[in-house]
């Protein structure tokens, strides 16, 4: 959410550059003009996408049922006036013979609002499952709207910084569109995450509920355990106590190994970072490739706040919007212990048929007192 906000402002910042140095300076060269055009145009649409993808995050905009008619073709258009205006400020708005004031001050206005709202609907249909990897791409945009901004001020710092921002958002993003098996063409022009399954028309199958004592008794005979951390372990601050569980397994002569999906939580690494902050083994920590085809040998998987990257629908349902998204194997393992707050999907929206398996229990409750409650349970015996 806060990595979503900064992306946000840095593209108003970089706006708000722009258009003061038009202000400043209505009459400069082309290459200027050009500059300040494309800072408008990636500065606007990095700060309401920005917003969009925080709203998202944060649950303050959920825009549930929001659905633009042809999305592609609408953001096409938007695009194409955009561009359109920008040319026409950057024609009349530099040095010229001729002297259309109010063409290029009509040129800027329109520019402005027209990629304001081109950052809203182009991030709307996008679903929260994929928001990591928008975010990425919402922070190259910032960066180069930085830069833009640096060639329309003469700025080598900005120009610098900005260029380095964006190269590395890009990067950041191409690496988690090749790890969510997505293309980058598809999160821009495909929907991914937007809608639910729809029901078959059967009886809902309910999860089952389980006690932690009761839980407690199932983990306490385990050999092997594969711990699946998720954002809600990064919301709940429960590393530490995950870690007090892994020891007492250990001590307890079960094998303890933690499967890392490459964008669990909201970047990539973010896993990776809360689990060494928690001095947890990097031998211990596994991708989801190399714990896969181990996972039917697991006696519990305990899967601790994570959803959409665990659903076995993108594995096994071609109608689901996760279908093709590698996961966590989860489901294979002989027990399931599913640690969630409520009964909710995830940001993506999907049911999780994981969650109604027969070999799934849920544990429902802030992630951090549930495992903190099953260390207690191994001290007590």
């Amino acid at each position: 959410e806060l990595v979503a906000l900064f992306n946000g402002f840095g593209g108003l910042s970089s706006l708000l550059v722009a258009l003061t140095q038009y202000i400043a300076s209505p009459k400069g060269d082309y290459f200027t003009a050009v500059s300040i055009g494309l800072t408008i145009a990636i500065g606007a649409v990095a700060f309401t996408g920005s917003l969009v993808a925080w709203g998202k995050l944060s649950g303050k905009m959920t825009f549930k049922g929001w659905v633009i008619p042809a999305k592609n073709f609408v953001n096409g258009l938007l695009c194409l006036i955009g561009l359109v205006a920008i040319v026409a400020y950057s024609f009349f708005g530099a040095e010229n013979p001729f002297n259309f004031a109010e063409i290029e001050k009509y040129g800027i206005i329109v520019s402005t609002v027209v990629f304001l709202l081109l950052g809203f609907t182009m991030v709307i249909p996008i679903g929260g499952g994929d928001m990591p990897v928008i975010i990425s791409f919402l922070n190259a945009l910032s960066g180069l709207a930085a830069a833009f901004a640096g060639f329309a001020i003469n700025n080598t710092v900005l120009v610098v910084s900005g260029c380095l921002v964006g190269a590395s958002g890009l990067i950041l993003t191409l690496i988690m569109c090749k790890a969510m098996n997505r293309t980058f063409a598809s999160l821009l022009f495909k929907s991914f995450g937007g809608s639910k399954k729809k029901s078959d028309g059967g009886p809902a199958k309910e999860p089952k509920a389980m006690s932690v004592e009761d839980a407690y008794m199932i983990l306490e005979a385990a050999k092997q355990v594969v711990v699946v951390p998720g954002y809600g372990m990064a919301v709940a601050q429960a590393q530490h106590a995950v870690k007090e569980l892994s020891d007492k397994l250990e001590a307890n002569g079960c094998e303890v190994n933690f499967a890392i999906h490459p964008v669990a939580g909201r970047m990539p690494g973010h896993m990776n970072v809360l689990l060494a902050e928690a001095n947890v083994p990097y031998e211990q920590l596994k991708t989801s490739d190399e714990m896969n085809p181990q996972m039917q040998n697991v006696d519990v998987a305990i899967v601790i706040g994570a959803n959409d990257v665990v659903n076995p629908d993108a594995v096994n349902d071609e109608s689901s919007p996760l279908y093709g998204m590698p996961i966590v194997e989860a489901y294979k393992a002989r027990t399931v212990f599913v640690l969630k707050r409520g009964k909710g999907t995830g940001f993506s929206g999907v049911e999780n048929p994981l969650f109604t398996n027969d070999n799934t229990v849920m544990i429902y409750g802030d992630a951090k007192a549930t495992v903190s409650a099953l260390v207690s349970e191994f001290s007590d015996q």
